[in-house]
């Protein structure tokens, strides 16, 4: 039996074990109220490997994109509402959609998102990334008041106007 990873556990009414990796590189168990410790453990070191594989992921992200002192918050925020309202009407323009507004969020796991009253918010996270990635965001939820989901079709309305928008998503990713 190899060693199980140090984790927290989380018990609740669920049915299954889950493993998660936290932003602050925290190790979660989440598992049924009633399940033995041992079972609990046993899971955990079978997954020891996938554990240390996310764990590095997830650290090198936090380096890569270290969480902004207020400062820099602020101004990310305040490029993030200088920027983000000219490049949404310039594509909106583009692409012949109208966004019914646009918020600026604190989101930590989404650049940004559309409404079903195409409301479009973007995270000020996303000042943190360079104009292509952001410039995809904005198409990319732009693309949303037209298709609410992620068809061919979406991706097709992505791609008349970004024909890279692979390689720019990609930037989000690093």
């Amino acid at each position: 039996m190899s060693e199980a990873p140090s984790y927290e556990l989380l018990r609740s009414k669920r049915k299954t074990l889950a493993l998660e990796i936290t932003a602050d590189c925290r190790v979660l168990v989440r598992a049924p109220l009633r399940l033995s410790q041992k079972r609990i453990d046993q899971f955990v070191a079978d997954h020891a490997g996938w554990v240390e594989t996310h764990l590095a992921r997830q650290q090198a992200r936090r380096d890569r994109h270290p969480e902004p002192t207020e400062e820099e918050r602020a101004d990310c925020i305040r490029r993030a509402r200088d920027y983000l309202p000219g490049r949404v009407e310039q594509y909106a323009g583009l692409m012949g959609l109208r966004p019914a507004g646009i918020s600026i969020t604190g989101a930590r796991k989404r650049f940004g998102s559309c409404s079903a009253k195409n409301r479009i918010c973007f995270s000020w996270r996303l000042m943190q990334y360079p104009e292509a990635a952001i410039d995809y965001v904005v198409v990319h939820e732009l693309a949303h008041i037209r298709h609410k989901d992620h068809s061919p079709a979406f991706y097709d309305c992505i791609a008349r106007i970004l024909p890279d928008w692979r390689e720019r998503r990609a930037l989000l990713r690093e």
